[in-house]
């Protein structure tokens, strides 16, 4: 239903975890409040899921009776145009977004429901009555956003009544990330893991591969930071694989120190092998000049292309890490034109004004 908007700024509320929340959902819920979209629409934040918060079971059952009826009171009281969910096709996401969508869809809101990564919705689910389900619940949204050319294909595939947009994520591109970045001519070569420490990222794949290095002769400084259910675990392999000099564990890092450690790294060693959607440290570490060995899954095959900008192993192959390591060390000029390329490649595709000028046009056709 549209709805005259002449003498009023296009009210949106964008779902999604809270803001302070360590994960790429909250990142670009974010970097949306604190764009230029507020310059042409009213933009407010609904806090939803369990990310960021410490409840116990009692809070968290009575948080889960109460949040819906909390987002109907919202509505009656904001009277918003638009509602932005962000969700991912998990069970958990799922069945929890679709209460929010059902009770904005009774008040008639325009709905942009945006994909951060999960299961194809060809895979999703096997029953046809529950396939069914999510075609409804798809088909509810003016627009479904996801960030892959991969996903675009597997949803209009999946049912072509659906409008599907893509619209990558982006980063702010700092002044720091685009100074000039020394070249690492001969020194050895500094890798970096930067990620949640849990075993789908690929981060014990990379201690294998860190391991061959070492008894192969080829000089390196391995650095892993974040924190995660797998922390204990990372740390007891380093020591198992004998690399407890080799390898610094440096917690979760943020700012100012996270973007010196992307420029004075030389590799992003990132095997991953997650449902990711868009990694932003993908984004973070071409943006800085440090070349990504990874694995060619959901949109990271979008954004960089083998060879050029980093390098491409299959999952689960630590060998296959280890050999693209050595290759960038022995070849320092390869390394270096990789580096470059990524630079370019985020400042022309990846930036916040991309985003927004996309976001700004979806908001303003729906209403």
């Amino acid at each position: 239903m549209r709805r005259s908007t002449h003498h009023r700024a296009i009210n949106v509320v964008v779902l999604g975890p809270a803001l302070h929340a360590v994960s790429g959902v909250s990142t670009h819920v974010n970097m949306l409040l604190a764009s230029d979209l507020s310059a042409s629409f009213h933009l407010s934040h609904f806090q939803v899921g369990s990310e960021g918060r410490q409840d116990g079971w009692m809070r968290r059952i009575c948080r889960l009776v109460l949040s819906p009826f909390q987002f109907a009171m919202m509505l009656i009281r904001e009277r918003p145009d638009v509602i932005h969910i962000n969700t991912s096709l998990v069970p958990r996401a799922y069945w929890r977004d679709i209460v929010y969508l059902v009770i904005a869809r009774s008040f008639r809101k325009e709905i942009v429901t945006q994909i951060h990564g999960g299961a194809l919705p060809q895979s999703f689910f096997d029953r046809p009555f529950l396939r069914w389900v999510l075609k409804k619940f798809l088909r509810a949204s003016h627009v479904v956003v996801v960030l892959s050319s991969e996903e675009v294909r597997a949803y209009r595939t999946f049912d072509e009544r659906v409008r599907v947009e893509l619209v990558p994520n982006a980063i702010a591109v700092t002044e720091a990330m685009t100074n000039h970045r020394e070249s690492n001519v001969d020194a050895p070569l500094q890798i970096v893991y930067v990620g949640r420490l849990v075993r789908t990222k690929g981060v014990f794949d990379a201690l294998v591969a860190a391991r061959q290095l070492k008894d192969e002769a080829v000089p390196f400084r391995f650095q892993i930071a974040g924190s995660g259910p797998d922390e204990m675990e990372v740390r007891r392999e380093i020591l198992r694989l004998g690399l407890g000099t080799d390898v610094l564990m440096l917690g979760p890092i943020a700012g100012d120190a996270k973007t010196t450690l992307w420029l004075t790294s030389d590799v992003f060693a990132f095997p991953t092998f997650h449902l990711e959607g868009l990694p932003y440290t993908i984004l973070e570490a071409l943006a800085a000049g440090c070349v990504p060995v990874t694995c060619a899954v959901a949109a990271i095959p979008d954004v960089m292309r083998n060879g050029q900008h980093g390098i491409f192993i299959p999952p689960h192959d630590p060998a296959a890490i280890a050999a693209a390591i050595r290759r960038l060390a022995e070849n320092r000029d390869e390394l270096r034109q990789m580096s470059d390329a990524g630079r370019r490649r985020v400042a022309e595709q990846y930036t916040v004004d991309r985003l927004v000028a996309q976001f700004r046009e979806i908001y303003a056709g729906m209403v």
